[in-house]
C-alpha cells in the first residue's frame, strides 16, 4: 500500500500569496509511505528554495513519486494535514478578505484540482482524505518512537481551531485525552511576546538561544500576569495582556536594533514561563495516566531547552521528539494514519535516521556539475574525503559537507552541513558573521561520536542516543572551555550523537578529526546562509559556497576550493529570476514633499518581502527572457567600467539574497564539461 501525506499551501510558487492567518499553510512537505515504512520525504522549501514554503508542495510530491518509481495514479491514499471542515472555513475567510480571487470553496475539490494541474491526472475523491492536524502531529511522534505505550503531547501555534492535544498511545492506537483551543495557544503565547523583541513567526528558536543571556527574575511577576495555572494540569494564557504590559514596561526592540539586557531578561522570563506551564500540564498527566514515556511533536516541541529540562527532570524514563516536529512533520503523520487505516501500521521500532530526501546522484553527475563552474572552483577527487576534510578543519577551515540523501526536517544532521573545529570560541563568531550572517549570540550544535558522548556531555538517565538535535544537554564542566565554539553561555549544547550504523560517512569524518586532535566532536550547523533554506542539490551547495566565506566544500568524493576571480569574471554567468520573484517600478513618496521612482524586487511569499535595486539593474533584469548571459546584458548599454563593476557587485548581492539565480551559461557549461 502506498500512502502520501501532504502539508503546505494552496497556491503555486509563482502565484501571489493567499493571505491566510500566519499559523496555517506553511512548512509544505510530502511524505510517501509504503506498507507503513517511509521511503521518501522532503520539505518543499528544499526544492523551491523558499524558506518555510507556504506554497503547494508539487515538487515534493513529484520527488516522492520518482523515488518510488510510481505515478500519482498508483497512490492508494492521499492525506492533507488538516480537517476538511477547517480548510473550508479557511477558504471562506480567504474569499471574504480577498473577494477578487477565484477559488472553489470546497477544499477537496481545490486539492484535487491542484493535483490534476500538477500531474495531469484526475484523482478520485475516495482516494483523498483530510485528517486532524494535531492527530497527525501525535501519530508522527508515537508511531516513530518505538514505544508500546506513552503519553503524547502535541503543541503548536494553531491548526483545526486548536493549539494542541494530549493523548495516550498504546500499540498502534492514539486515544485523545484533551484538546487545547487556539486562544489558549502556547505557540502564540511565545510568538506574541517575541514581537516586542524584534522577532516574528519562525524566529522562536532565536529567542530560545537568547534566553540564557538573561535573568528571568526582573520580569517574572510581569509574566505571571500573562498566564495562570489551575487544578488537574489546567492552564490559561492571556494573549491580549502581553502587548499592553510590555509596551508599558520595556523598550520595544525593532528588527536590527541591538539587544539590551532588558531584552535578554524578557527572553529568559518567556522561556521560564513556557517551561513552567508545560511542566504543570505534563506532570499532572504523567501521574494521572501512569505513563513512563513521553512523545512530543508540534512546533513548540522544537524548543530544545524545554525538551532537555524535561529529560533531566526524571519525570519519564525516555522521551521521543519527532525530529520534524513542525508542520512538515504533519505530512509524515498523515501518511502513517492512512497506512494504518489501510491495515499497514508503522512497525514499532525507534526511528534512527531521517535521510529520506534526494541523493546527490552519481559520481559522474556530481563531477559534471562541479566542472561547469571550472572558472570559479578548484576541484580535486579524493579517495578519502573524510581524511582530507579533517585535515582542513584541524588547520582552521570552515567547510561545507554534502553527502548522500538529504535530511527530512529543519536540522542538518551530517549530510547537508557546515562543519568546523568545535574548540576555538572564535569559530562561533566567525561562522555567525561571515557565513550565516546572523546575530552573534546564536549557538551552534556539536556532533559527537555516539560511543564518546558520555565523556563530554552529561547524558541523563543513562541514555546514549541523541541523533536529531532535539535536546539541550549539559557539557561536562571540565570540557566547556575546551569546546568553546559549541558550548552555550549557560554551559549547555544542543547535542547530536552520530552512529556509524546510521551515517558511516559522517562518523568517518568525525573520527578522522578525532585521530588528529583527540576530540571526537565537530561543530555542525545547517549548510545555508540567512536568506535560504538548507541546501539540497549540488547546485545549491555551489551557490551557497560561492556566496559565503566558507574555506572549502566537500561534495561526494570531491574536494572543492574557490579560485581567485576578478569582477569581470562573473559576467560570463547566466542570470535568471526565480519563479517567486517579481520586478516593480513605482512612484513613491520618500519624504513629505518628495516623490521618486523606486525599483524593487518583490516575491510572491509576502507583500512585505522587498529589496530595493538601482534603476540600471532594474532595466537590465527586465531584458531577461528565461535566462541571459550577464555580459550580454551589460553590452546592451554604454556603461563605463566602474559602473559595470558596480552593477556586477549589486547583482551578486541579489544572488546572495536569492533574488536572482546565477549559473554557468549552457555554452560555458558544455565547454567546461568537455574539458
Amino acid at each position: 500500500m502506498l500512502c502520501l501525506g501532504v502539508s503546505g499551501g494552496l497556491d503555486k510558487v509563482y502565484d501571489n500569496p493567499l493571505e491566510l492567518q500566519n499559523t496555517f499553510m506553511h512548512d509544505g512537505a510530502a511524505v510517501l509511505v509504503r506498507d507503513g515504512r517511509v521511503i521518501a520525504a522532503i520539505e518543499e522549501e528544499r526544492l523551491n528554495r523558499v524558506k518555510h514554503s507556504n506554497k503547494f508542495p508539487g515538487e515534493s510530491i513529484r520527488y516522492c513519486l520518482a523515488t518510488a518509481g510510481v505515478q500519482l495514479s498508483d497512490i492508494d491514499r492521499i492525506a492533507f494535514y488538516a480537517t476538511e471542515t477547517y480548510c473550508n472555513a479557511m477558504l471562506e475567510r480567504l474569499v471574504i478578505s480577498q473577494p477578487g480571487i477565484s477559488i472553489p470553496l470546497d477544499a477537496k475539490l481545490l486539492l484535487r484540482t491542484l493535483l490534476a494541474q500538477e500531474f495531469g491526472t484526475e484523482v478520485d475523491p475516495s482516494r483523498v482524505s483530510f485528517v486532524s492536524h494535531h492527530e497527525t502531529h501525535a501519530v508522527s511522534a508515537f508511531a516513530m518512537s518505538g514505544f508500546d505505550q506513552s503519553l503524547i503531547f502535541a503543541i503548536d501555534g494553531g491548526g483545526d481551531f486548536l493549539s494542541g492535544l494530549l493523548a495516550v498511545g498504546s500499540g498502534t492506537e492514539v486515544k485523545q485525552l484533551q484538546a487545547f483551543p487556539e486562544d489558549n495557544s502556547l505557540g502564540l503565547f511565545y510568538l506574541e511576546t517575541i514581537r516586542y523583541l524584534g522577532y516574528g513567526l519562525f524566529d522562536e528558536y532565536k529567542v530560545m538561544g537568547l534566553a540564557p543571556y538573561g535573568d528571568p527574575g526582573p520580569y517574572r511577576k510581569l509574566f505571571e500576569q500573562f498566564y495562570e495555572l489551575s487544578a488537574h494540569g489546567g492552564y490559561r494564557v492571556y494573549l491580549d495582556r502581553i502587548g499592553r504590559a510590555l509596551l508599558r514596561n520595556i523598550e520595544v526592540r525593532r528588527k536590527g536594533m541591538p539587544f539590551t539586557q532588558q531584552h535578554r531578561d524578557i527572553s529568559a522570563s518567556l522561556q521560564e514561563a513556557l517551561e513552567r506551564i508545560v511542566f504543570h500540564i505534563i506532570r499532572h498527566h504523567r501521574e494521572a495516566t501512569g505513563m513512563k514515556r513521553l512523545c512530543l511533536a508540534g512546533g513548540v516541541a522544537h524548543n530544545c531547552t524545554l525538551n532537555g529540562k524535561l529529560l533531566y527532570s526524571g519525570l519519564f524514563e525516555d522521551i521521543f521528539v519527532q525530529p520534524a516536529a513542525h508542520d512538515a512533520g504533519c505530512a509524515l503523520g498523515a501518511a502513517l494514519m492512512m497506512s494504518q487505516e489501510l491495515g499497514q501500521p508503522a512497525p514499532q521500532e525507534r526511528l534512527g535516521e531521517v535521510y529520506w530526501g534526494p541523493d546527490l546522484g552519481t559520481e559522474r553527475a556530481i563531477e559534471e556539475e562541479l566542472k561547469a563552474w571550472n572558472g570559479y572552483l578548484e576541484i580535486e577527487r579524493s579517495d578519502d574525503v573524510a581524511d582530507s576534510a579533517a585535515d582542513w578543519m584541524a588547520n582552521g577551515a570552515v567547510i561545507g559537507w554534502v553527502q548522500g540523501r538529504s535530511e527530512f526536517g529543519p536540522r542538518a544532521l551530517g549530510n547537508r552541513s557546515i562543519l568546523a573545529d568545535p574548540r576555538p570560541a572564535a569559530n562561533k563568531d566567525r561562522i555567525n558573521a561571515m557565513v550565516k550572517k546572523r546575530e552573534g549570540y546564536r549557538p551552534f550544535a556539536p556532533s559527537v561520536l555516539e560511543e564518546d558522548a558520555p565523556e563530554f556531555f552529561d547524558l541523563p538517565g543513562g541514555l546514549r542516543e541523541f541523533p536529531f538535535m532535539n535536546f539541550v544537554v549539559r557539557v561536562h564542566e571540565p570540557k566547556r572551555a575546551l569546546l568553546g565554539a559549541i558550548t552555550h553561555v549557560d554551559g549547555t549544547a544542543r547535542l547530536q550523537t552520530v552512529s556509524r550504523k546510521t551515517n558511516s560517512a559522517y562518523w568517518d569524518v568525525i573520527n578522522a578529526f578525532k585521530k588528529r586532535t583527540g576530540i571526537p566532536v565537530l561543530l555542525n550547523t545547517s549548510f545555508n546562509n540567512n536568506a535560504e533554506p538548507i541546501v539540497d542539490s549540488v547546485a545549491d551547495a555551489i551557490a551557497t559556497f560561492l556566496t559565503t566565506e566558507l574555506d572549502g566544500l566537500v561534495v561526494g568524493p570531491f574536494l572543492v576550493k574557490k579560485r581567485s576571480t576578478k569582477p569581470e569574471d562573473w559576467g560570463g554567468l547566466a542570470v535568471s529570476l526565480p519563479a517567486y520573484v517579481r520586478l516593480y517600478r513605482i512612484r513613491a513618496y520618500t519624504a513629505t514633499d518628495r516623490q521618486e521612482t523606486i525599483c524593487e524586487v518583490r516575491t510572491t511569499l509576502s507583500s512585505r518581502d522587498t529589496v530595493r535595486i538601482s534603476n540600471d539593474l532594474f532595466d537590465l533584469l527586465m531584458l531577461i527572457e528565461g535566462e541571459a548571459v550577464v555580459q550580454d546584458l551589460l553590452d546592451t548599454t554604454e556603461f563605463d567600467r566602474p559602473r559595470r563593476e558596480s552593477l556586477l557587485k549589486e547583482l551578486r548581492g541579489l544572488w546572495e539574497q536569492r533574488r536572482v539565480r546565477l549559473r554557468p551559461s549552457q555554452a560555458a557549461r558544455a565547454c567546461d564539461i568537455d574539458a
